[in-house]
């Protein structure tokens, strides 16, 4: 099968990079100006500095050429996933499309394999998850993923093609699951990164991360999904990576939050987004995810990092 990525951003490159080492790989970049300075200096500068492409690794702005690959990997954000597809539905029927992003879509509450079977009903639809930071994946450092298509023989076969020598990847049919674990724990990553930075600890962390853990298994039982699948790669090990490191734009905008410093408005992080589309859900469903409402509360600032923690400590005490 051939491949191609499109998304030119650090999780993008990183991956083209990484599947490089299997054979040729095309890299789309929207913008003409940036694949040409990629194509010409071996380098994505903005966002993977000091990382060099490899040379069977080619650069395009033109669409049509990059969608040539019978394997698309979509590595956009998740807010603007629909509008790739959209626009581009002529090239990408047919495909076989892997969602590279993590989230909810706020409008819709969809996420990125429903969203991709909602535009392209007749897509083959994968989606790939896990713990996973572009400069490590990018350096060439070992990590596992998941895999999930609800297409078992197409699932086995992607998972023979985008295996690399950094990247295992295990599969699973359980698509809402893996959805749902890669969404939500980015929101759990806000909360955790707003307990440290307001100074609250590491044992108030590791109680926010196990009782967020919780919500993100409520949530996906909910949905239909296995409660295995949340235990696993896109579930719990996204969820110990991006609650631990500054590595995430998650974990970075929950520091500023808990320190009362300003964030960064260019720097996509997913979570936010995810957090409002989630409580939303929630409170249509009658679902107890009082992480997840405090975090989209803390975004949209009506409550502070010292109110926050005292409502959460305030509820009703119950079972575990």
């Amino acid at each position: 099968m051939s491949i191609s990525v499109l998304g030119s951003g650090a999780f993008g490159t990183a991956l083209a990079i990484s599947l490089a080492g299997n054979g040729p790989v095309t890299l789309w970049a929207r913008n003409p100006v940036k694949a040409q300075a990629m194509q010409d200096s071996r380098r994505n500068g903005t966002r993977l500095p000091g990382v060099e492409l490899p040379g069977n690794l080619a650069i395009t702005a033109d669409i049509a050429d990059a969608c040539q690959s019978e394997v698309l990997l979509l590595a956009v954000p998740m807010q603007t996933l629909r509008g790739v597809l959209e626009q581009y539905s002529g090239h990408l029927a047919g495909k076989s499309l892997v969602a590279c992003c993590k989230g909810i879509e706020l409008e819709t509450g969809l996420g990125p394999v429903a969203v991709i079977r909602e535009v392209l009903p007749d897509a083959q639809a994968a989606l790939l998850t896990g713990p996973s930071f572009a400069a490590d994946i990018a350096r060439g450092l070992p990590t596992a993923l998941t895999l999930a298509c609800s297409d078992a023989e197409l699932g086995k076969e992607l998972q023979e093609q985008l295996t690399t020598a950094n990247l295992r990847l295990y599969r699973t049919t359980d698509t809402i699951g893996a959805e749902i674990g890669g969404a939500l724990k980015n929101v759990m990553a806000i909360a955790c990164g707003a307990v440290i930075g307001a100074g609250l600890g590491d044992s108030a962390r590791a109680a926010l991360m196990t009782r967020g853990y919780a919500e993100m298994q409520r949530m996906a039982l909910a949905s239909g999904a296995k409660a295995e699948t949340l235990a696993g790669l896109s579930g719990f090990g996204d969820l110990a990576l991006t609650c631990t490191s500054d590595l995430s734009r998650n974990y970075r905008l929950g520091l500023s939050i808990g320190r009362g410093e300003e964030f960064d408005p260019s720097i996509t992080v997913e979570g936010a987004a995810t957090a409002r589309a989630v409580a939303e859900q929630a409170q249509q469903r009658g679902l107890d995810m009082p992480v997840t409402l405090t975090v989209t509360n803390l975004v949209d600032q009506r409550l502070t990092i010292s109110e926050a923690a005292a409502h959460l400590l305030k509820r009703p005490l119950k079972e575990e």
